[in-house]
């Protein structure tokens, strides 16, 4: 029987931004059989908030190649644009549904999804990002309910910088940051290497640890109908 994974259960379509190096193993390594992942890119490897709004300008041409793929769900897959704010998360889920014909959803709707299926309200929220974009993703989860207890970043600029975070840097970050009164801890971005050490830090911490690639599988795969659990990744793909 061949190894090749064709999606004949499931077709996910992604639009990604550009520089995103991290995204794609990711899932391929989280993603059952049968569940195929079909990616479109959008121009996006600097932080700035002119950087960010770019991303969206060619969404609906973005969305409409990837439903050439007869994706079942398409997903626009970066933290920091879908968390902009509740209104650009609305439009963008609206111009992807409509220019693709398909089910939408975003990395933040499905952070969101997450945390409530993990019973998490208090937070602690770490990014390889700036204080301005951290500041606007506090808001918007502050906005979804959620009490965010500590927010750092790492102050990284671009999507080569969030890259090179390695998988140690960011447990120790995380148990640098431990409170005692959180929930979950939300490791936020789609281009980091934090997905490596999520086991290693649910047993330090005792607690539920998130990433914005965990939370888009897991939520991508429960839309489409995939009810599979998944070993070594965290508690959300394994037990939920």
């Amino acid at each position: 029987m061949s190894g090749i994974n064709y999606g004949t259960r499931a077709r996910l379509g992604m639009l990604l931004p550009s520089g995103n190096q991290a995204a794609e193993p990711q899932f391929q390594a989280m993603l059952p059989q049968g569940v195929s992942l079909h990616v479109t890119r959008l121009k996006l490897t600097g932080s700035s908030e002119r950087d960010l709004l770019a991303m969206t300008e060619r969404v609906e041409e973005a969305a409409g190649l990837v439903a050439d793929s007869r994706a079942d769900l398409v997903v626009f897959h970066c933290t920091a644009v879908s968390t902009f704010s509740a209104e650009l998360e609305r439009s963008i889920l609206e111009r992807v549904a409509r220019a693709s014909g398909k089910p939408a959803t975003a990395t933040s709707e499905a952070i969101v999804a997450a945390l409530e299926a993990l019973g998490a309200k208090r937070i602690i929220m770490l990014s390889p990002y700036v204080r301005a974009i951290n500041d606007r993703e506090a808001a918007y989860f502050r906005g979804a309910g959620f009490e965010i207890l500590g927010c750092a970043g790492l102050d990284c600029r671009d999507a080569d910088a969030m890259m090179a975070v390695s998988p140690e840097r960011w447990r120790e970050f995380a148990l640098e940051h431990r409170d005692p009164r959180a929930q979950a801890v939300l490791i936020s971005c789609t281009t980091v290497r934090s997905a490596d050490v999520i086991e290693d830090l649910e047993r330090e911490l005792g607690l539920p640890v998130v990433t914005s690639n965990t939370a888009a599988v897991w939520h991508c795969l429960r839309r489409m109908g995939i009810m599979d659990k998944v070993a070594g990744f965290g508690c959300l793909l394994s037990q939920h």
